[in-house]
């Protein structure tokens, strides 16, 4: 392959948002860097999504996009990002964001090579296009490294990951430790839903049916149950531990960083959870996953990793994504049952060893 003109130059990757989009996005990263060993590889991300990639080996910087999902949604924004971008002295950027403000502010950077999407006619500002089409049903991190592509770059292979952290392991185990949990627990995160660009809580599993189906694992792989949520999440933490048939082994509500919740799936049995940032990340570091799907599609939503299930109950929801809007949803009378998720999360389990 022909040499990048940028491959030991200054890279800035953006997509500030949101955890589930940003991990799913580390595919791309890894190609990246696969294809630019040399380089120097920026991150520019939010507040919200900016714990996932700290310390990520494959990044050397990341660049504070602030606290919105999007940094240029409005014209002061856009002129602070794109000053930002210009002061980082980019030999190129790689935009993963369906936006035309994006877009101007990348016009704007003056950065030589500038990929991006061009979803619409949205991707004006960059010098190398990739060209999408919303209608068509496709995997968000497919769409992402199709930018990648885009500039020749080969991305067999590449996959969503987030490392785990020996510290964050460390601090894990002496964690279950403590609480005599000794075996590789089943982890369940009924949260979810809300980030700083949406609120869908339809996408949450109802408590009693997450219990319930929990219960059916576990007493088929007995296991310590630990929940794990946010520190915002105590009512479905709780609701989730009244329906079970017995207390669970540990809860985490809002203790745990995302470096320790990726470190805690990769210890676990099984982690259990909604289409949500934190079960793709638990995929990434690792873990065995089940991810539980309703008003979102598994081919564009599911997780990015070899060792994921996704269990969907096939409905009509929009071609167009979370992009489309919230959708009328009801788990009982749309969604996946507990029986059939139930067999399908240990017909996994016993396929992938556990």
């Amino acid at each position: 392959m022909t040499a990048l003109p940028f491959s030991r130059g200054r890279i800035v990757l953006v997509l500030p948002c949101c955890i589930g989009d940003v991990v799913l996005a580390t595919a791309a990263l890894a190609a990246l860097r696969r294809a630019c060993p040399d380089a120097h590889i920026t991150w520019a991300v939010g507040a919200w999504s900016r714990p996932v990639l700290h310390d990520h080996p494959l990044l050397d910087a990341l660049l504070d996009a602030g606290p919105s999902a999007l940094p240029t949604r409005t014209p002061a924004g856009l002129w602070r990002f794109a000053a930002a971008l210009r002061a980082g002295r980019y030999d190129a950027l790689v935009s993963l964001v369906r936006s035309p403000t994006m877009s101007a502010a990348a016009l704007l950077s003056r950065i030589p090579v500038r990929a991006g999407l061009d979803s619409g006619g949205r991707g004006f500002g960059y010098t190398c296009r990739a060209r999408i089409d919303p209608d068509v049903p496709r995997h968000e991190a497919e769409i992402y490294l199709d930018v990648v592509r885009a500039l020749g770059i080969d991305t067999a292979g590449c996959r969503a990951t987030v490392p785990v952290q020996p510290q964050a392991r460390e601090r894990i185990r002496a964690r279950l430790e403590a609480l005599g949990i000794r075996r590789p627990p089943l982890v369940i995160n009924p949260a979810g839903g809300r980030n700083p660009g949406m609120t869908f809580d339809a996408k949450r599993y109802p408590p009693a049916q997450m219990a319930a189906l929990a219960a059916r694992i576990v007493s088929a792989h007995p296991a310590p149950l630990v929940l794990v949520a946010g520190p915002d999440d105590r009512a479905l933490i709780e609701a989730t531990a009244a329906a079970l048939p017995a207390p669970p082994d540990a809860v985490f509500a809002g203790e745990l960083s995302f470096a320790e919740i990726g470190a805690l799936a990769s210890e676990a049995l099984l982690y259990l959870g909604n289409d949500t940032g934190l079960t793709h990340l638990a995929a990434a570091a690792g873990g065995r996953t089940a991810m539980l799907l309703g008003p979102t599609d598994p081919r564009r939503y599911a997780p990015f990793t070899e060792r994921a299930l996704a269990l969907w109950k096939p409905a009509t929801i929009p071609e167009r994504g979370v992009s489309a809007g919230v959708v009328d949803w009801d788990w009982a009378r749309d969604g996946i049952s507990v029986d059939e998720a139930a067999q399908r999360v240990l017909d996994f389990l016993d396929q992938t060893g556990a």
